[in-house]
């Protein structure tokens, strides 16, 4: 396998009887490092993610240049944006891929501009790049919608405690993504922050510095899905995985994934040691799938292509709602599903609104290479497709590196064959 290979064609085994040691959170991670620098960098959190997100973040913490590149890194831009704010006197730019430029950054800016922040915009107003001028945040009551991206939501409530009065954040409209916004909540309190739902629709963050302490870091629930996916596809009934690092009750969104695929006939059974500390869980298939599935994923938007594609494979119709900030990811990740399917033989409906469903239509499969669009959730997405179409072909299979740097040796670990 050639790492730097621009195509990977892909062979799933028969049977899948593997361990596999998952990547670190990288949404922890990067909200454990926003911490650990708003109390001056002493302490670097234990099992931190190896992933590009988390590698720019880290990069920036240490260098701090005046222009600040952090790629396709849609965390790493809307956490830094409010980071830079607090920097009493310092002055940076931060930018990124030209993707990230068209990304939406307006509602994090105006929020964080009326609690005190100075950020100008570089280029085109509403989007990236962005110069910022630090200082310390005055903070108060502030809304912002609720529907927006909820990494605008986490960057302010991160930086909520060091604010002079604090924060009270109103969230108005339909609130999404909520999950990711109680990991915020549950990461800032482990480092002491005093932060809670004072209502149903408003945060509430007390003006008290963060507390050093040692951290470790979960593994990542989002990386687990593609392994949960490759179980429910594999031919052999007797398969089974076993992912390490996985804690039952977990804080991440996406640990909702255990729960989908009980629906696609994949059960979950955790391993705990002498202490009762979940260590590992151990995937089986059962058997079982529905005649179609409906879900809404307002609350888990990046499992939505894991689902899709499961689904359509296993011949289960579907209509999937609440898919709107799909758009506005590393790509248009919607209209990439469409086009990515229908070269495997799937004619799926975007019936607008964040809602894409397949009633069963299918078409000539052309078969032709899976195209990634820079978006490493797509190449993964599509991987285990090879289990129903041996020497399916991926592009730029690189992006990966994105969130799981060893997703293809782990393939190939588990016996899949990738030809470069």
């Amino acid at each position: 396998m050639n790492k730097n290979s621009r195509q990977y064609e892909l062979f799933g085994p028969q049977r899948l009887d593997t361990t596999i040691h998952l990547p670190a959170s990288k949404s922890i991670s990067n909200r454990a490092l926003v911490i650990e620098a708003l109390l001056g960098g002493g302490q670097m959190p234990e099992n931190l993610s190896d992933c590009d997100d988390t590698a720019v973040v880290v990069s920036a913490l240490r260098d701090m240049p005046y222009e600040i590149n952090i790629g396709a890194a849609g965390t790493a831009m809307r956490f830094m944006t409010a980071y830079l704010s607090t920097l009493d006197g310092q002055t940076h730019v931060l930018t990124g891929t030209e993707r990230m430029k068209h990304r939406p950054i307006k509602a994090l800016v105006d929020a964080l501009r009326y609690v005190g922040a100075n950020i100008e915009y570089v280029g085109e107003e509403g989007f990236p790049p962005l110069r910022i001028t630090g200082s310390q945040l005055e903070g108060g009551r502030v809304e912002m919608a609720g529907d927006v991206s909820s990494q605008f939501i986490s960057a302010l409530l991160l930086v909520g405690p060091v604010m002079r009065r604090g924060l009270q954040l109103v969230l108005t409209d339909r609130i999404i993504s909520r999950p990711y916004i109680d990991l915020t909540l549950h990461t800032m309190h482990d480092f002491g922050g005093r932060v809670d739902w004072t209502d149903v629709n408003v945060i509430t963050v007390e003006p008290q510095p963060y507390i050093q302490r040692s951290y470790f870091i979960e593994n990542d629930w989002s990386a687990s899905s593609y392994w949960y996916e490759m179980l429910a596809l594999a031919h052999d009934e007797d398969s089974r995985l076993e992912l390490t690092g996985l804690t039952d009750g977990s804080r991440q969104g996406d640990s909702m994934i255990r729960y989908m695929f009980t629906m696609l006939g994949v059960k979950s059974q955790f391993g705990c040691t002498e202490q009762g500390v979940p260590t590992t869980v151990t995937l089986r298939k059962t058997g079982l799938r529905p005649p179609r599935l409906d879900y809404d994923f307002i609350n888990q938007p990046d499992l939505a292509q894991t689902l899709v594609v499961s689904c359509a494979l296993m011949d289960i119709p579907f209509r999937f709602t609440g898919l709107g900030t799909l758009r506005i990811k590393e790509t248009d990740r919607i209209e990439a599903l469409k086009r990515e399917m229908q070269k495997l033989g799937y004619m799926l409906t975007d019936e607008g609104n964040g809602v894409l469903s397949w009633n069963g239509e299918r078409c000539q499969p052309t078969l032709e290479p899976i195209d990634t669009y820079d978006d490493h959730r797509m190449a993964m997405a599509f991987a285990p497709a090879c289990l129903r179409f041996p020497g399916l072909r991926i592009n730029q299979p690189q992006v990966v590196t994105k969130s799981y740097p060893r997703f293809w040796d782990d393939l190939q670990s588990a016996g899949f064959t990738i030809n470069s």
